[in-house]
């Protein structure tokens, strides 16, 4: 007989957004009729009052809504104004959009390998692929863990380029320096970017993004660019973008944003269950934690350690067996993707981020998970390996 429960009532889910609305339903749909009865379904009053929201929880940067994360990204890089032709570095394991961002403006990204337990890149990796060209460094806070906040800081000042925080997955965590600062997540580059798509530990109802800085002429032009290049109705000082949080999405994310310290905390209290559960297990790794970063856990994300091919699909199957979903995130290095060899990569060139696309599994968390779901999920997956 196997040895673990009976499996749980109630499905398990890698995301459960109907459980987690059902306690708010009715502040969601008071915030629905009040923007419906308001009518300014476009750059309405709700979106400043969101943004001014966020800057507060964030610790005060400037908050510039946009359309979606991948507008966030292009228009971080579009506000350094760089020169066509300019490298941008970016970790090989990371979402496809952190390149994109930089191809579609004509800039050159430049992958740079990722560290092998946090999964962020590695700033070794990016002090090598410094050039003369290169422009900006995009650290992307994976997992909803913090990159090497201090050290990518210290090198894009030494080298005189920007950096920009891809915190799509992290927003709310914090990284604390050798001198006993604390940094929010987003807060440190020229310019952070997040994403409220629905998945995001603040999701919207749809699509929706957000760029932070703590310039504040810097996010003025953020704002210029967001919305055609004009602070002036038909006057465009810049070639810009339409890309604008509607009134709609502001509204809902006013009323998850109360929620978001609460829901963090029981993402945390999920994973600090598996570690316990799941700790110590042969042939697998549970998320490392780096001690300078809290952990806001989008993912929980573990690593198959046995060479042995296939066992990572033998435990995604036994999982779905199971009734248990799980996802590989990513599956592919980004210098591997189809759409970028042009850039000239060829395999074995970041060997840590083509090791993670074969070893990686994320199992659900969510903050709706109930105890005996994840016991069902750490005694499944103990089964399992």
């Amino acid at each position: 007989m196997p040895d673990f429960p009976l499996p749980p009532s109630a499905p398990i889910l890698l995301l459960d957004l109907p459980a987690q609305h059902a306690p708010i339903r009715a502040e969601l749909d008071e915030a629905l009729r009040q923007a419906l009865d308001e009518g300014a379904f476009i750059q309405g009053p709700t979106v400043q009052q969101f943004a001014q929201e966020l800057s507060h929880y964030l610790g005060g940067p400037h908050v510039v809504p946009c359309a979606n994360g991948t507008d966030a990204l292009q228009l971080a890089l579009m506000a350094l104004r760089l020169p066509p032709g300019s490298e941008v570095i970016v970790p090989a394991f990371t979402y496809v959009a952190t390149l994109e961002a930089a191809a579609v403006l004509g800039l050159v990204p430049v992958p740079a390998d990722v560290q092998p337990d946090t999964f962020n890149l590695d700033p070794q990796a990016v002090q090598a692929a410094i050039t003369s060209r290169t422009g900006a460094i995009v650290a992307v806070h994976l997992f909803g863990q913090c990159a090497d906040l201090e050290a990518l800081r210290t090198l894009a000042d030494q080298h005189g380029v920007a950096l920009i925080e891809d915190n799509a997955q992290a927003i709310g965590a914090t990284f604390t320096t050798s001198r006993g600062e604390t940094w929010v997540a987003g807060t440190v580059g020229e310019v952070g970017t997040t994403s409220f798509f629905p998945s995001k530990n603040l999701g919207g109802f749809g699509d929706g993004g957000a760029l932070f800085t703590r310039d504040e002429a810097r996010a003025a032009y953020l704002r210029q660019l967001a919305n055609h290049g004009q602070t002036r109705k038909y006057h465009h000082e810049h070639i810009g973008l339409n890309s604008r949080l509607d009134t709609l999405q502001a509204a809902l994310l006013r009323v998850k944003l109360r929620y978001l310290h609460q829901w963090t905390a029981a993402r945390q209290q999920v994973a600090a269950h598996y570690d316990a559960a799941l700790a110590g297990l042969p042939g697998l790794s549970i998320p490392a934690r780096d001690p300078r970063s809290t952990h806001v856990f989008h993912q929980y994300t573990l690593t198959i350690t046995d060479d042995e091919p296939g066992r990572r699909d033998a435990l995604q199957q036994h999982l779905a067996a199971h009734g248990i979903p799980s996802q590989v995130y990513y599956p592919l290095p980004t210098h591997l993707q189809p759409a970028y060899h042009y850039l000239g990569y060829r395999a074995g060139q970041f060997p840590v981020a083509e090791r993670l696309c074969h070893t990686v599994l994320s199992i659900p968390i969510h903050p709706t998970l109930t105890q005996e779901q994840v016991a069902y999920v750490a005694a499944v997956v103990r089964a399992g390996v």
